[in-house]
């Protein structure tokens, strides 16, 4: 603006001089030089008046008179706007023109070395980590629950007790549970029968048996005598050393009979998923479970323990740095150090800014024109004036100079003629 100011004058001060010296050289008219001044202040006064009607009619109508053909750039606006639009889009701003630019740019070369950098940032921690807590600051727990209890009740649902209790069952054979189970029954069964009152227990039970069976001839005989001999006392201190005498030789492992036990065990229990009755009341049963079970306030109770202690996370600078920074710089180190890799982020990256150009490429000129539409005419004619002023005075300036030596010229030819 300032530098157009100044052109201004000067094209100004020209023509005032050129208008002064004509007037001052008219009253020596009859000497030559009188004749030769006048004649370059009299033609640089007529080129810097038309070359300033020529530069003023370009902006608007010389000394507000509205002559034809004046006031071209406001009259022709829109005109001048639809000629620059399709100017950018058709010549300087082509798709092909863009495209071969941006395939020129080597984005992800540029936007890892950019990561690389910031990894090394002393501030970066501190952003990661804010970042970290609004993200799990914001999430919604009680939304979130309800669909946890949908998919962990879908997945109960799915699954099959069959195969559950198959692996499970062949797991517990592996680690030869069968045989811990029935030793840690054994070892509890002779600390009861051990017992005294146990004893006692037994005698009781063993002397009701004798006095309810029923038989005939010499067997009843036989039963009748021996009731009459023994007692309750007597029945457990006879029956409990022979129960303790089994349970011994059961818990040892060349026992027959021990093998037998552990023998049948072992054939119920891998025969239990091929019992469809059984099977098909286990499922119903824990479709029934799972069906009843209402486990939000249990999730989002577990979900807000969850969030507290990751926001603690987040907090820790030793836990950032070990974990979330180690895994970015891995993760781009492995990009840098693979060209396939490299070449196929750049490719996206190329092939998605190539994708929205092609989108919104029209969107250049109608940008320029929403911004154009947007100054009034005055406004419009300040800032070009303000751009191309200068060089536009400046022909104001030359007409009245050129004008003044052309007009010399033309006294001496006259003269000479």
């Amino acid at each position: 603006m300032k530098n157009g100011k100044k052109s201004n004058y000067l094209a100004k001060i020209s023509l005032g001089v050129m208008g002064a010296g004509f007037l001052i050289t008219i009253p020596f008219q009859e000497t030559f030089m009188g004749r030769l001044l006048q004649g370059g202040f009299e033609a640089g006064l007529v080129g810097g008046l038309a070359d300033w009607f020529a530069v003023t009619a370009l902006f608007r109508h010389p000394l507000g008179i509205p002559i034809p053909h004046t006031a071209l750039l406001p009259k022709n606006r829109d005109r001048m706007i639809t000629a620059l639009i399709s100017m950018l889009e058709k010549d300087w701003l082509t798709k092909e023109s863009i495209i071969a630019k941006i395939k020129q740019i080597q984005f992800a070369d540029k936007l890892l070395q950019i990561a690389e950098k910031e990894l090394s940032a002393a501030t970066l921690k501190r952003r990661i980590s804010s970042i970290l807590k609004e993200i799990i600051s914001f999430a919604n727990l009680e939304k979130i629950a309800p669909s946890i209890e949908k998919e962990v009740k879908e997945y109960l649902h799915a699954l099959k007790v069959e195969k559950i209790l198959q692996s499970t069952i062949t797991l517990a054979l592996n680690e030869k549970l069968d045989e811990k189970a029935l030793n840690y029954s054994l070892t509890e069964i002779e600390k009861w029968m051990s017992k005294e009152e146990t004893k006692q227990k037994i005698g009781v039970i063993a002397k009701q048996l004798l006095d309810n069976i029923e038989a005939e001839g010499f067997l009843k005989l036989a039963i009748s005598s021996f009731r009459n001999l023994v007692n309750e006392e007597k029945l457990g201190n006879m029956l409990q050393p022979f129960i303790l005498k089994r349970i011994t030789l059961l818990q040892r492992e060349d026992n027959p009979y021990r093998h037998l036990i552990l023998s049948r065990i072992r054939e119920e229990l891998e025969g239990l998923p091929d019992k469809e009755e059984l099977m098909v009341e286990i499922n119903n049963w824990k479709d029934t479970q799972v069906n009843n079970w209402s486990s939000i306030d249990q999730i989002t109770e577990i979900l807000k323990q969850l969030q507290k202690k990751l926001i603690v996370l987040a907090e820790d600078e030793e836990f950032i740095e070990r974990y979330i920074i180690s895994f970015i710089r891995s993760f781009i180190n492995n990009i840098l150090e693979t060209p396939k890799k490299m070449e196929s982020i750049e490719n996206w990256i190329q092939n998605q800014i190539i994708y929205y150009l092609d989108k919104n490429h029209s969107k250049i000129g109608v940008l320029v024109k929403e911004n154009l539409e947007k100054l009034d005419n005055e406004t419009l004619i300040n800032m070009m004036e303000n751009n191309i002023g200068k060089d536009l005075q400046w022909i104001r300036v030359n007409g009245a100079v050129c004008g003044f030596f052309i007009g010399i010229i033309l006294t001496i030819l006259k003269t000479i003629l």
